[in-house]
């Protein structure tokens, strides 16, 4: 059984014409002619996913050590470790695993870890490079980092992990605890 709706005469009238107006005004804002302004919004829908791909570029990039090859980011050496950290404020989670990858290669062979505060809470990633994954792994060392935070499990591989916590003033704690698991 289906329902269905239907409006005649004037009311059908008065809706085409609300339709048209509001047409109408979506042209005007979008300072397009009517019959143009589905390319218009399909134009700028693109424009929006360009800007929002080179913006997160340069976040990327600003993170990472300014996106030179000759900027090397702050790595320090924990036992043989090699080991970076950065606490990133407001910055969107979903961008953390492709700059664990970046520090990964810049650093060569040791652990990254990155985490982006937003809102009072935090979320987690830690990579290990391939050489390293034996001795190391992610997933216990980004376990370390949420618990400090906090935050309860975390997963992933034995190379790439994340995990959140609800306490993103203890980012910090969370760097210390995987120095410290690092260390022994």
């Amino acid at each position: 059984m289906r329902r269905i709706e239907a409006v005649t005469g004037e009311g059908a009238l008065a809706w085409f014409r609300e339709q048209e107006a509001r047409l109408n005004e979506t042209a005007g804002l979008l300072k397009a002619s009517p019959s143009d302004v589905v390319e218009r919004v399909r134009s700028l829908v693109d424009e929006k996913k360009r800007l929002e791909q080179e913006l997160s570029a340069l976040r990327r990039q600003m993170a990472t050590g300014g996106g030179s090859a000759a900027a090397a980011p702050d790595v320090r050496t924990i036992g043989s470790v090699k080991f970076t950290a950065r606490v990133l404020e407001g910055f969107p989670a979903k961008e953390l695993k492709p700059m664990v990858d970046d520090l990964k290669k810049k650093i060569g062979s040791g652990v990254v870890t990155l985490i982006a505060t937003d809102d009072g809470k935090a979320s987690i990633v830690v990579g290990v490079t391939d050489d390293l994954t034996a001795k190391f792994s992610a997933v216990d060392l980004v376990r370390l980092g949420a618990e400090a935070m906090g935050g309860k499990g975390g997963g992933g591989r034995p190379d790439m992990a994340q995990a959140g916590g609800p306490n993103g003033a203890a980012a910090n704690d969370a760097v210390a605890a995987i120095e410290k698991a690092l260390a022994s």
